[in-house]
């Protein structure tokens, strides 16, 4: 049987890498761990971490294609975060200008969540432990 330890990291491929670049640092509050100008790519590739756990890679390409639908398309439906305090977390986000849905509750767990958008129109949630 196959034995999976946990998820590496997740992929995102942004439109303006100085915007995403921002938003994932100080907004969400990643850390940047290694930044890559790749030359024959033309491209970026900026690791990130989250309490010390390296979690996604940023990239940029010139004119990537646009994600086909939101959030039901084929793929990767949303990347989600845990928080201690859903209140709070959408408060921070609305104060530095984020646009956030309203708070839900699941209907399976009885936690809260609720999403916002990166600047490429990503979903992402925030889900409260």
């Amino acid at each position: 049987m196959l034995q999976l330890n946990k998820v590496h990291h997740i992929a995102i491929i942004c439109s303006d890498y100085e915007k995403s670049k921002h938003f994932y640092t100080e907004i969400l509050g990643l850390k940047a761990i290694q930044e890559i100008y790749r030359e024959e790519r033309d491209s970026y590739k900026l690791d990130l971490a989250l309490n010390g756990e390296y979690i996604v890679e940023l990239f940029s390409f010139p004119n990537p294609s646009e994600r086909p639908s939101r959030p039901e398309a084929c793929g990767l439906r949303h990347l989600a975060f845990e928080v201690n305090d859903i209140e709070q977390t959408r408060n921070f986000l609305i104060k530095n200008n984020i646009s956030s849905e309203t708070i839900r509750i699941d209907e399976f767990t009885a936690k809260r969540f609720f999403f916002i958008a990166d600047p490429d129109d990503l979903p992402i949630e925030f889900y409260e432990i």
